[in-house]
């Protein structure tokens, strides 16, 4: 007869993973820095009414109300429109949840899907609270504009980044292996 070993630690359920906690604690720090910002600007500084405001040679705040996706694609100013584009960033927020909890292999990947979701989560809570995206922050030089964004879509566009990153560093781990 022999004995089986005991296993000393769960295996990753759909819904909890060995880095769930992390990529957990990264998105609701990544939501609520960005909700707070936003209601902050808004409501303290009161963006809205004061137009567009220096603050670096580079950097201005000016309050827009994005009611498309990333760069205005398919804008809608209905609420509809809005419910419908924040039902998504919910389901697509839980399948990265999913992903997170079963197959995140290191603290890079929970904190990447982490700065995602939380990010995205954000941008859902404005686009049913405020009836679009609040963007704040406008870069440009030179004559050049760039396009307005918030700390959500920074959060977002630093968690596939670092997704990137992650993705580099495995191929490179097992390129080196397969020698």
């Amino acid at each position: 007869m022999t004995k089986t070993p005991i296993q000393t630690t769960a295996p990753a359920s759909w819904f909890w993973g060995q880095y769930a906690a992390l990529g957990l604690f990264v998105a609701i720090v990544t939501c609520v820095v960005d909700q707070a910002n936003k209601w902050w600007l808004i409501k303290a500084v009161d963006l809205p009414n004061r137009g567009e405001v220096p603050v670096l040679p580079f950097l201005n705040l000016k309050f827009t109300l994005n009611t498309g996706i990333s760069y205005s694609l398919f804008d809608m100013p209905t609420y509809e429109w809005q419910l419908t584009l924040a039902a998504i960033a919910v389901v697509a927020s839980l399948a990265l949840w999913i992903w997170l909890a079963t197959s995140a292999t290191n603290k890079v990947m929970a904190v990447s899907l982490g700065l995602i979701i939380g990010g995205a989560l954000g941008n859902a809570i404005d686009r049913v609270l405020l009836q679009g995206v609040a963007d704040f922050y406008r870069l440009h030089a030179f004559g050049y504009s760039w396009y307005i964004f918030n700390i959500a879509d920074v959060a977002i566009v630093a968690g596939v980044a670092g997704l990137l990153y992650d993705l580099y560093l495995t191929s490179r781990k097992d390129a080196a292996k397969s020698l």
